[in-house]
């Protein structure tokens, strides 16, 4: 058996009453496959440099939720919520008629897979989760941050409506990488700033050698889902004998002391659950999912073994379908560098 190779995809879109999610199937799509839900403001691109490590005779679809990468943005005058944003898990099953889902998600996309699993738990067959379990716990703090998302949101609107009838900001790639890379604290270095860029920004029709951002500046404020430590508690109780691997990395502050109990829940009474820790940042798996592999693809291999079915690309055809891939995404930018390297 063979991993997945990066060319070997359908762009698929999902009809939602706003308009579309986008996404990507990659491998076998005979049988149900992983869905890979990707970070707040991140895309799928940030499942790239894991999907080429996993088994190939398991496809993996990875989605953009709303008002991120390719997906439709709401109307205006609406609001993000992550309660919205866990339906898409829901729309996605509709869309394919699955009875369950196996679910892979990094950051947001992990938060919901964990709200959507203790809501329904005979819908998931597994859960993965990368560098988190729970959202933000209630707070004072918490409070604050939702008044000021409240206000920050109703600036974003204002400017949706100028950017409408004028071009927003834009930047040369060596901007946008080093933007993409503050704005993730150096989580993502800005190497590898363009596996998120490319379904995040279009080439500016006024400057040359420019780009902006196209993701809907809305969802930078969205409303949190409330969650305090007994009803986080009661959630993880709802998670019984579920295959559920957690991925943390060790320089992250995403798992922490509020996950705990959670934690020491899954571990008490789900006999599948396990708990790893690898070395990076928030976004290990992409700066280093050789790392997450070890243990992935394992588990993977245990809770969804190939049927006989199965198939697998040659070796050396995956390695140069990867490469293909990869260069022809890199020419997004590839020309516009060149001529900055002249400057």
């Amino acid at each position: 058996m063979g991993t997945l190779s990066l060319s070997d995809y359908e762009d698929v879109r999902i009809s939602a009453p706003w308009g579309h999610l986008a996404g990507r199937w990659y491998g076998n799509r005979s049988e149900r496959p992983i869905l890979a839900i990707h970070g707040w403001l991140d895309n799928m691109g940030t499942f790239d440099r894991l999907i080429p490590l996993l088994p190939d005779y398991l496809g993996v679809l990875c989605i953009d939720l709303v008002g991120h990468g390719c997906s439709a943005r709401l109307p205006p005058g609406m609001h993000y919520s992550a309660d919205d944003w866990v339906l898409a898990i829901a729309r996605v099953m509709n869309e394919y008629k699955w009875p369950k889902v196996s679910l892979m998600g990094h950051s947001l996309g992990g938060v919901l897979s964990f709200i959507y699993t203790s809501l329904l738990p005979h819908k998931v067959d597994l859960v993965i989760s990368l560098d988190i379990l729970l959202p933000p716990l209630d707070s004072a703090e918490g409070l604050s941050m939702m008044g000021y998302f409240m206000d920050k949101h109703l600036v974003e609107e204002e400017r949706a409506e100028e950017v409408s009838m004028h071009e927003p900001p834009s930047y040369t790639l060596n901007q946008l990488r080093s933007v993409l890379s503050k704005g993730t604290n150096n989580s993502v270095p800005a190497e590898f700033a363009q596996h998120l860029l490319h379904r995040s920004v279009e080439k500016s029709e006024l400057y040359p050698n420019k780009f902006y951002f196209t993701r809907d500046g809305r969802t930078k404020f969205y409303t949190l889902y409330p969650l305090n430590p007994g009803l986080a508690a009661e959630m993880a109780r709802r998670i019984k004998d579920i295959p559920y691997l957690i991925i943390r990395g060790t320089e992250s502050p995403f798992l922490n002391s509020e996950s705990a109990e959670a934690i020491s829940i899954l571990k008490r009474q789900n006999p599948h659950f396990e708990y790893h820790e690898v070395r990076g940042a928030h976004h290990v798996h992409l700066v280093s999912p050789e790392l997450c592999a070890q243990y992935i693809v394992p588990f993977l291999r245990h809770y969804r073994p190939p049927s006989v079915a199965s198939w697998s690309l040659a070796g050396e055809d995956a390695s140069l379908s990867t490469q293909e891939h990869r260069l022809a995404q890199e020419s997004f930018f590839a020309r516009n560098q060149k001529r900055q390297n002249k400057l």
